[in-house]
């Protein structure tokens, strides 16, 4: 039974509490008792501390609701504040860093009677150099990055759902990695006020969770809205984009594969599927993002860089050095550029409801020394526009397959009614 309670969706575990036939202490210990047995494996958590996670939970217990996920434990990624733990976004030079505050996003969850459950691991200051944590999937394979952590937990059964963020590819990646759902909102839908910044102009709160309605509900949650209706999307008379982009040829057969047996399923199903084709040039618009990311972080880290070099990756310093190079007028060009590219993706979104593309090259690549392309997501930040990943099935090494869904900006929730049709139609 214990066992059993840490697999609950949030959705699940929520009306369960609300009808008073689950405990918020009996879902706490649940989801303890499994990172006891897999966390030495996983290594999922920067930091989680049993005792204070069991206090939470008996005070959600003895106290009326508070919110929508009233006694439901998140994982929130290192790069997070929060004020009653240790945030060392995934540095040395923040060891036992203790913010005065939380983040937005957490004082969110707090507010609506969720438990913060632990700072799961992140890739330093969230740019690339790869975590401890290994894929649930297969322990010899990366879970992604830079949400290494909280993809990996919500895989394993640790926690039900967790926060990431997203400056290239971020929380689809490591969710499609995973082999569960991942969200990247419209950009500064969910409010980004203490979390760590790389690229201001591409940072994204993005969530992971097991299901698309348990994103839908967080979603609700941390941006005092209502959550989208799922079901009224259907198969039939709704425009899909089949987008391939101009990189198709770093997508493996086997998730080529899958994507064109899920469009011949969405099609089969009422829906309008064709190919989407960009105007010529699109594919400039990674160039130009790429340019805003290294410049950006640059700047951002200038403090670190300055006072705590030594204590930088190599990896890192790769990034700062690029961006040192980059001009005030090479990045304010990639900006317009980005700017005018927006335009064009509009008048695609005139012709198709949703984008469907690849969220990831393929399987989880083996090993922890990277963690995986993000070639299929970073134009979509840099657009910021709405994008999720559902899990479509095996490659050929067991591990899962995504598909990402791509919407308009401000279009979450027909992003997610849209993602939600995906799962539907994989699910049979």
């Amino acid at each position: 039974m214990v066992s059993a309670l840490c697999n609950l969706s949030v959705s699940e575990a929520a009306a369960l509490i609300a009808q008073g036939k689950l405990t918020a202490l009996a879902l706490a210990e649940a989801c303890l008792a499994q990172v006891e047995r897999r966390e030495g494996a996983v290594q999922a958590w920067a930091h989680i501390d049993a005792e204070q996670v069991l206090a939470q939970a008996r005070a959600c217990d003895g106290a009326p609701p508070r919110g929508l996920v009233h006694g439901i434990p998140i994982g929130v990624k290192d790069i997070i504040d929060t004020a009653d733990m240790p945030t060392e976004y995934g540095s040395p030079i923040y060891r036992g860093h203790r913010p005065r505050s939380d983040a937005a996003c957490v004082a969110a969850w707090r507010a609506a009677g969720g438990i913060v459950m632990g700072k799961t691991e992140t890739v330093e200051f969230a740019v690339r150099h790869a975590t401890r944590t290994r894929n649930p999937h297969n322990l010899a394979h990366t879970p992604g990055g830079s949400s290494s952590g909280s993809a990996a937990a919500v895989a394993d059964g640790m926690v039900p759902v967790a926060l990431g963020t997203q400056t290239g590819g971020s929380t689809i990646r490591p969710a499609a990695y995973c082999g569960v759902v991942g969200y990247k909102p419209t950009h500064n839908v969910i409010a980004r006020a203490g979390v760590r910044p790389v690229s201001d102009s591409l940072d994204s709160v993005g969530l992971i969770a097991r299901t698309v309605r348990d994103v839908a509900l967080t979603l609700a949650v941390l941006t005092d809205g209502t959550a989208p209706q799922l079901d009224v999307v259907s198969g039939r008379e709704r425009r899909i984009g089949f987008y391939r982009t101009p990189f198709r040829d770093r997508l493996d057969a086997a998730s080529a594969s899958a994507l064109e047996q899920l469009a011949s399923a969405l099609s089969r199903s009422g829906a309008k599927v064709e190919e989407a084709v960009m105007p010529p040039g699109f594919e400039l618009a990674w160039n130009a993002q790429e340019t805003i990311n290294e410049y950006e972080t640059y700047h951002t880290c200038a403090y670190e860089r300055e006072f705590f070099p030594e204590l930088l990756s190599a990896e890192l310093q790769e990034r700062l050095a690029k961006g040192a190079r980059h001009t005030l007028e090479e990045y304010l060009t990639a900006r317009s550029s980005i700017d005018r590219w927006r335009g064009t993706l509009n008048d695609a979104f005139s012709r198709y409801d949703v984008l469907l593309t690849p969220s990831a090259p393929g399987e989880a690549p083996v090993g922890l020394s990277e963690t995986g392309d993000a070639v299929f997501n970073r134009v979509w930040n840099a657009l910021q526009v709405p994008a999720a990943t559902v899990p479509i099935g095996r490659g050929d090494k067991g591990l899962p397959i995504g598909a990402q869904i791509v919407g308009p900006f401000g279009g979450d929730a027909r992003t997610l009614a849209f993602a939600e049709l995906v799962h539907r139609t994989v699910a049979g």
